[in-house]
């Protein structure tokens, strides 16, 4: 409608009622203030009270505010809402304990503040424009406007220009359905562009076998760059160029050589950084999760297995404040293709041409049962895998144990491992806890490489607190400043006597932590080394009553719970007697001490290294089919929960050793997960107390004087691979090549 339309209609008077009110239109009011005005012609002041204050609103992501020192709180409004923030949080932090999230590209909880994206615009009164909130620190009494028309059309307007260059790529995108890029353009975006030009494009990176790169969705918030540096240790991301030609890269080709690399992946908030095994699999909506517990390791860090169907189509983290925080090894991500490779279907006996042939449960378990109740019960032996679940040990050692036998134990705990005192082989001070440690003492363990979730946990605590740690062992690479003391028992003793320059930092520390190396538990001085390490924790003061700093670092999974259910062989050279060994997933035994004549059965999922000398074997479930109990390294019990069906004619193992024990006539007492647990309960009752630490209750220094002679042979690395520790990473692909390209010199 034209403005000479528009004014014809309102001078008009088609009618006196359109033109009293049209009239209106065009009325000024004159208001008087209230200082010139007098006072007999104010209205009298409404006798109704003031509204109360808004009732306040739960905290985004059920967020917790804890204050060191309640003295230090002050208090903000967030849209009207007063609350209470410890000094020096920031403006964003204040936002979300107040229940307002705030839209973010670059801040990250756990990362360096940048500042760069300014998507966290809001108001604060009495300033002149929009300030971005993860960077300006909270005032008391600041008044913080986070839904007004100026920051919306703030962020509208940093959002048009981070759309400027970013590709319409969302179909083909592996980001697409959980892309911060995508939900924010619509909660906060404008419906259209204005941009007309040609969009720049980038090059993309080579980084790996792991992470893929379309660099031209970039959006340079340099998270990426931060947690590289950061986090994981290594200098191999940084931002190059200036303005429009601006993009992360490395500064040289090379690869990113991390073992945490793979997290970029998920704090990458466009699809600039993706999955190069998972590229163009599935949506993320067509995906089952799954919440379960890596086995990998010792750390049990916590994941989620998605799947579709029968097949793991990839394992992401989950938060655990304890434990991984919200980070995983790039082991624990990308073993999952092992899962389906050289897998074991069926029950399968070798024949006399020495050939494989399917069998029946119930011919295997005859079998198994008739050659079992012929040799002698010190004969026959028993050993756990390192991925073995508390439910199966139990299971095995009461068959053995019916069947006359003590000679068991689990894999990587040595032949005669030390289970009377929990403090022996748990980390008790817990792995959050290390991060009140001021000085570390590494003896023969190498966390890099034995559990990248507990040397990252170092590395924050020397980044925060300027840590001192000293390191025994040979040379490697630990991603944060150490004093290299020694390769061996030498530098022990040394330290012991308190004759190395070392022995002052530990003296003088508040918190000392010693981590000893589960490496060593193979070793024949294991004791010796053992007694020398107390002697330097008692004369350091590392276990007190407020503080226990003396810790052993286990490498494999299955561990802890077998050293709590007792898995310990009567016989130290039992193995080499044997006629009858039951191997249950257990890999990395040395088989030549097998007797040629023993009868070897294998129970597991893989066909690995163990298969080629069994003459029976019997299919079980992986961890991601099965539900199981696991305790990690600091004596904290998680399950696993099944994700996918077993596979061909798989069983769990306890439920196999069960109908074992019933052919074999030593029928075991349950029937049930339920019944198996109760069992559990008899003998070590904390491995039922889920996500629950449990401390040890005797310290090492009720340990009797240990009366072996120490070897002074140097500490060797307890793994030589990072990426194939056991059969599952064994079989994995991807695995496979991160071990070709990673760690060839």
């Amino acid at each position: 409608m034209g403005l000479g339309m528009l004014a014809s209609r309102v001078i008009r008077p088609t009618a006196s009622k359109l033109s009293r009110s049209s009239s209106l239109h065009f009325i000024r009011p004159i208001v008087s203030t209230p200082e010139t005005s007098s006072a007999q012609s104010q209205p009298q002041p409404d006798p109704t009270p003031d509204p109360p204050p808004p009732s306040p609103r739960p905290p985004v992501a059920g967020a917790r505010v804890h204050f060191p020192n309640p003295e230090d709180a002050i208090e903000v409004f967030v849209d009207g809402y007063s609350v209470k923030v410890p000094k020096g949080m920031t403006v964003l932090q204040a936002c979300e304990i107040a229940g307002v999230d705030i839209p973010r590209f670059c801040y990250h909880s756990r990362l360096s503040i940048a500042g760069n994206c300014r998507m966290c615009l809001v108001e604060v009164e009495k300033t002149p424009k929009p300030v971005a909130s993860c960077a300006m620190p909270a005032l008391p009494g600041m008044k913080i406007k986070t839904d007004t028309p100026l920051a919306k059309k703030a962020r509208e307007g940093v959002m048009e220009f981070l759309l400027m260059n970013h590709p319409l790529d969302c179909p083909i995108c592996d980001q697409g359905g959980e892309c911060d890029l995508q939900d924010q353009s619509m909660a906060f975006g404008s419906d259209r562009g204005r941009f007309t030009e040609v969009k720049r494009a980038v090059v993309d990176k080579n980084l790996g076998p792991l992470v893929k790169t379309v660099m031209t969705r970039c959006i340079q918030c340099t998270r990426c760059v931060r947690f590289a540096t950061e986090v994981a240790g290594v200098q191999d991301l940084g931002m190059l160029g200036r303005g429009s030609g601006e993009e992360i890269g490395t500064y040289v080709e090379k690869l990113m050589t991390s073992e945490l690399s793979g997290n970029v992946i998920d704090i990458c908030p466009v699809g600039a950084l993706t999955s190069k095994p998972y590229a163009f699999k599935a949506r993320n909506w067509e995906l089952k999760g799954t919440e379960s517990i890596d086995v990998t390791d010792a750390v049990g860090s916590n994941i989620r297995i998605d799947s579709r169907g029968p097949e793991v189509l990839r394992i992401l983290p989950r938060l655990n404040e304890d434990i991984n925080e919200e980070w995983i090894s790039d082991k624990t991500r990308f073993c999952y293709d092992g899962l389906k490779r050289q897998r074991l279907n069926d029950p399968m006996i070798r024949g006399a041409d020495g050939r494989f042939k399917t069998v029946s449960w119930r011919d295997a378990l005859a079998v198994v049962a008739e050659v079992a109740l012929q040799v002698k019960p010190e004969e026959i032996v028993g050993i756990a895998g390192q991925l073995s679940d508390a439910e199966s040990m139990m299971a095995l050692k009461d068959f053995l144990n019916r069947m006359g036998s003590n000679n068991v134990w689990c894999e990587g705990n040595g032949q005669n491992p030390d289970a009377d005192l929990r403090s022996g082989y748990i980390m008790n001070s817990g792995i959050a806890g290390l991060e009140k440690a001021d000085v570390f003492l590494l003896v023969g363990t190498q966390p890099r490489v034995e559990a990248a979730m507990v040397n990252a946990r170092i590395r924050k605590t020397v980044r925060a607190n300027q840590a001192k740690v000293g390191y025994i062992g040979p040379a490697t690479d630990l991603n944060y400043d150490h004093q290299h003391l020694g390769a061996g028992p030498k530098t022990l003793i040394e330290l012991a006597e308190g004759r190395h320059p070392f022995c002052s930092a530990l003296a003088n520390a508040k918190n000392p932590a010693i981590i000893v190396g589960a490496g060593l538990f193979e070793r024949e001085d294991k004791d010796a080394i053992f007694s020398v390490v107390e002697t330097i924790a008692k004369n350091a003061k590392v276990v007190r009553p407020d503080w226990n700093g003396f810790n052993v670092l286990l490498l494999k999974a299955a561990q802890a719970a077998a050293l709590d259910l007792g898995l310990v062989p009567e016989s130290a050279n039992s193995i080499e007697s044997a006629k009858f060994v039951y191997l249950m997933g257990a890999d990395d035994v040395n088989m030549e001490k097998v007797p040629s004549d023993a009868f070897v059965v294998y129970q597991g999922h893989h066909g690995d290294q163990s298969v080629y000398r069994a003459n029976i074997i019997l299919p079980a479930a992986a961890f991601s089919e099965k539900e199981g109990i696991y305790e990690n390294t600091e004596g904290c019990s998680q399950q696993t929960l099944p994700a996918v069906p077993t596979v061909g004619d798989a069983r769990d193992d306890w439920k196999i050793i069960r109908a074992l024990s019933e052919v074999a006539g030593v029928r075991l007492p349950y029937d049930s997960l339920g019944a198996i647990r109760a069992r559990i309960r008899t003998v070590a009752p904390n491995l039922l107390n889920m996500d629950e630490r449990e401390p040890a209750t005797f310290s090492a220094s009720l340990k009797p004087d240990c009366s072996h002679k120490m070897s002074l042979t140097d500490f060797r690395p307890a793994i030589d691979n990072f990426y194939m520790t056991d059969s599952i990473t064994r079989a994995s692909k991807i695995m496979a090549q991160c071990s070709a390209t990673l760690l060839k010199k």
